[in-house]
């Protein structure tokens, strides 16, 4: 089998953000290219195997990463997969001019055709661009965490987490993401149904090529605390290939159920909606296990004991 791992090293954490633009420049140019997108995004591609990875990523989030790096550099050393990045300077939604151009230009070189398999990624802002870009490349597959249909405010008025973003135009090109995936082979739209407006988004992708992944107990960036239970490389390997069930999608997270982050949002979530003695069950089997003053707290304010 041809390896196709690229051989690189990434020596970005603690750079300032000039400095860090300037390396990844440099690094990419050296197995692929750097492509500025106007003032506010620019895309980079590392030139490596078969199958793609195109992702959709916010330079700061990146920047916090442990190595610093776009998502998909791992899997250019590890998998030899090829990647596609478009990074974005803030939270723009991915809904600029400039990347449209880019996009147009990669669909008439044949550039998504040379792959034989080809996967968009991204969450949030990122997973509403992934679903909403996926069309450039006809047969690819889809992975989007918590992604948003759409801010446009005649059909989405009722989400108002976003106002700021509500001015960006959402009705032109590339814009509304349910539209975007009808030619996608697969799209895996992931989202807690505890949370009202994430639940909402989802049901507009409701289509025969979709798969829904429900996961409950979790808040905040996926990707990050899919990273922290050490789950995230496997389901995007596994979307990759078309082969991301919803019983693979649990296993890979099966790590929550020992995950103190998971288990202090479980125990909170379950307190607000009234459920104090499930709450109480939850600490008292953490703390069967050793000491955690969270857990301890959340007993003494139910008033509970601290073992059965």
């Amino acid at each position: 089998m041809t390896d196709h791992a690229l051989r690189f090293n990434t020596e970005f954490k603690g750079l300032e953000s000039a400095d860090w633009y300037a390396a990844l420049e440099e690094l990419v140019e050296e197995n692929g290219s750097f492509t500025p997108l106007g003032r506010d995004h620019v895309a980079t591609f590392l030139d490596a195997g078969p199958k793609l990875l195109v992702t959709f990523e916010n330079a700061l989030e990146v920047q916090s990463l442990p190595d610093a790096a776009p998502r998909g550099f791992a899997f250019s050393r590890r998998e030899g997969w090829s990647h596609l990045a478009i990074i974005s300077r803030g939270e723009s939604w991915f809904r600029d001019p400039a990347i449209y151009r880019h996009i147009d230009r990669l669909i008439d070189d044949g550039f998504f055709e040379d792959f034989e398999d080809v996967l968009f990624f991204g969450a949030q802002a990122g997973g509403y661009a992934a679903a909403a870009y996926c069309v450039a490349a006809p047969g690819a597959r889809v992975l989007a965490l918590r992604p948003q249909a759409t801010l446009d405010p005649t059909t989405a008025g009722w989400d108002d987490r976003f106002i700021a973003q509500r001015r960006l135009n959402f009705t032109d090109r590339y814009g509304y993401a349910p539209d975007m995936i009808d030619a996608a082979r697969q799209a895996y739209i992931v989202f807690n149904p505890q949370q009202r407006f994430d639940a909402m988004h989802a049901a507009l992708f409701t289509k025969p090529n979709v798969t829904k992944l429900r996961i409950t107990g979790i808040n905040g960036r996926f990707d990050a605390m899919f990273d922290t239970l050490g789950g995230l490389d496997d389901i995007i390997r596994a979307a990759m290939v078309g082969d991301l069930t919803p019983q693979r999608f649990i296993q890979a997270l099966s790590a929550r159920k020992t995950s103190s982050p998971y288990l202090r949002n479980l125990v909170r979530r379950a307190r607000d909606s009234g459920h104090e003695a499930m709450a109480a069950r939850i600490c008292r089997s953490v703390l069967a296990e050793g000491h955690d003053a969270f857990f301890v707290k959340q007993l003494q304010e139910m008033s509970e004991p601290l073992s059965n």
